[in-house]
């Protein structure tokens, strides 16, 4: 019988000796790698981190205990060991369970985390409502794979304080090291600091120098400074050590008793700590070793070769495909991307053009105004975002692109619906924060080639700034005899027809097989969604009912800057505006997701057509 049959819950863990807690790590890499296959997912980040959550429940109790991940996609093995076994196998799909964590799934979700940098300040505010409020139990903040790039993290350290005495950070270093802490000497010394004898000894020491009159007290703090000068020139810590936490590492975060030993020092100390420890993206599953970015987030994947079960031409592909044309003969151009080069398609660009291709780590307000300082000084900077991830610099949008008059091109990969990554993921934001920011023009093609044709107007025919928004995967439905007009928007059909389908975007596919399937219906493609060029409020004059389908938040969404212009242009038809209302989309594929929000063919047709 495995012993992961009968693992329910974080006390089953505590009874497990050192050999049942390797042999429960193999089997839990076995179920990772078994589901992530069939589901799509975030492999190699869980392959790695598998002995630090067994040893992290090992030792301390949640949910008294408040364990934190960042970034959440670090948290397969937690939902594993939390009573969410039996329903791993739905992770990231409709009606299952998320692949961040969600406090709505279980009390052991202590905070719902999707994007990078954001569990020290939520561990911090933790620690400090459990002091305010006198309630026992640590906050463990566990942060990597690359999030200690995000300033966030920084902020959150420098607020940390000395006297956090509940809060203990976990910087899981996996080649993304800030750390000098590998000589035998630093090694040596941390197994002897974070050994249960040593701490209780030291403890004593302590406490005896403290009864002496008159002069103990003294002794014992001229004691603490003597040996943080010692540590500080053996770690080389001085930087954490300087904003107030004791600091153990580098730790190997795969040797289960070394994790538990050094947690248990943590957890008995009466101060803010933070542990150092190294772990391999990918560990034990041969492929995601030797290719960790490919199965950072990967699709579903053959266990045996490694290899994707889908792949091909997409939009990112294209973006990446194009702009390295454009490169080639303009010098200017420059691509900046916050740590997604390969899921925005920039792999290539990188290699042609390493000096001109800038990768700033997951700091996305540093990437926006570093993309300012390039443009000042007369570069093209284009900068290849997910939607979901621009949402992190609307400010330096604002003042350092919008507010300069700077020509920066914003690449907005993912926009609209992405599927079975979840609500901190869905890019239906970004049309209605774009749309507020003065003199930015926003494009929205459907399709590959007008991704292309659109990437160049802004380059070269559009002043000012400019995003160009488009979606995850491939182009639907493009319909016979299609060409890209160059236009702000293309009409189709009788412009005297009762009824106006007004959309732009991927939707353009669903609504032209529903136009095609309707009767006495137009149909409008805006391809620039901002400015909306206001002359097509003429070939509206005469529709009685306008429908204008958005993939996104209806809320200060393209929908309603239009619905505005039909009524300052005294237009009288009805205007219906099938948006996102106002609530997170959960994860589901894209096409149930059309489907949910009327979006698909066939509820178009339903509703135009009644």
């Amino acid at each position: 019988m495995s012993i992961l049959s009968w693992v329910n819950s974080p006390k089953d863990i505590k009874k497990l000796n050192t050999d049942e807690l390797n042999d429960l790590c193999a089997e839990i890499r076995e179920l990772l790698i078994s589901t992530v296959s069939k589901t799509g997912g975030h492999l190699a980040s869980n392959l790695g981190v598998v002995e630090l959550t067994v040893a992290l429940h090992k030792v301390f109790n949640s949910p008294v205990d408040q364990i934190v991940f960042d970034v959440g996609h670090q948290c397969y093995t937690h939902k594993i060991l939390t009573g969410r076994k039996n329903e791993f196998s739905t992770l990231r799909t409709e009606g299952g369970i998320s692949g961040f964590t969600r406090p709505v799934e279980s009390e052991h979700d202590i905070f719902s985390s999707g994007h990078s940098s954001t569990s020290i300040s939520a561990a911090v505010g933790l620690a400090r409502a459990k002091q305010i409020k006198g309630e026992k139990g640590k906050v463990i903040a566990v942060i990597g794979d690359g999030a200690l790039t995000g300033g966030l993290a920084y902020e959150a350290l420098n607020n940390s304080g000395n006297d956090n005495s509940n809060l203990i950070v976990i910087l899981n270093d996996n080649n993304m090291s800030i750390s000098r802490n590998v000589g035998s000497m630093a090694r040596n010394l941390t197994t002897i600091r974070t050994s249960p004898r040593y701490v209780t000894f030291k403890s004593k020491i302590q406490r005896g120098l403290a009864r002496i009159p008159k002069i103990g007290t003294q002794i014992s703090r001229t004691f603490t400074y003597i040996n943080s000068k010692i540590r500080k020139k053996i770690y080389h810590a001085t930087f954490f050590e300087d904003l107030g936490f004791r600091y153990y590492g580098p730790i190997d975060g795969h040797d289960i008793d070394a994790l538990i030993d050094v947690l248990k020092a943590a957890k008995a100390h009466n101060h803010s700590v933070l542990i150092n420890v190294n772990t391999v993206k990918g560990k034990g599953y041969n492929p995601a070793e030797k290719n960790p970015t490919q199965f950072h987030g990967i699709g579903k994947f053959d266990i045996n070769t490694g290899e994707p079960k889908s792949s091909g031409k997409n939009f990112s592909s294209t973006f990446g495909e194009t702009i390295c044309k454009f490169a080639e003969h303009d010098g200017r151009i420059c691509c900046v991307t916050a740590a997604m080069a390969e899921g925005t398609g920039l792999c290539e660009f990188a290699d042609k053009y390493p000096q001109r291709f800038f990768d700033v780590g997951i700091a996305e307000q540093h990437a926006v105004t570093f993309s300012s300082g390039l443009a000042k000084n007369g570069i093209i900077p284009v900068f290849a975002v997910y939607s979901t991830f621009l949402q992190r610099s609307y400010d330096q949008l604002i003042h350092d692109i919008a507010m300069q008059g700077l020509k920066v091109i914003f690449a907005v990969d993912r926009a609209g619906f992405v599927g079975e990554d979840g609500e901190s993921h869905q890019g239906v934001f970004d049309t209605a924060f774009l749309n507020s920011v003065v003199g930015l023009t926003i494009y929205a093609p459907s399709f590959y080639n007008e991704l292309g044709a659109m990437l160049y107007e802004s380059i070269y025919k559009t002043d000012g700034a400019s995003a160009i928004r488009y979606p995850r995967g491939n182009e639907r439905y493009m319909p016979e005899n299609y060409e890209y007009n160059h236009q702000s928007y293309s009409v189709f059909g009788d412009k005297s027809a009762d009824n106006c389908i007004v959309t732009y975007g991927r939707l353009f596919s669903e609504c032209c097989q529903a136009y095609e399937n309707l009767d006495n219906t137009c149909l409008v493609k805006l391809n620039k969604i901002k400015p909306i060029d206001e002359s097509v409020i003429n070939e509206l004059k005469l529709c009685k009912d306008i429908y204008f389908y958005e993939e996104g938040i209806r809320s200060g969404g393209i929908g309603e800057t239009f619905a505005s212009i039909l009524l300052e242009n005294n237009i009288k038809a009805e205007f219906h505006h099938i948006a996102v209302n106002d609530e997170f989309i959960k994860q589901a594929s894209v096409d149930s997701q059309l489907k949910h929000y009327k979006m698909d063919c066939q509820s178009i047709i339903e509703e135009v057509g009644k």
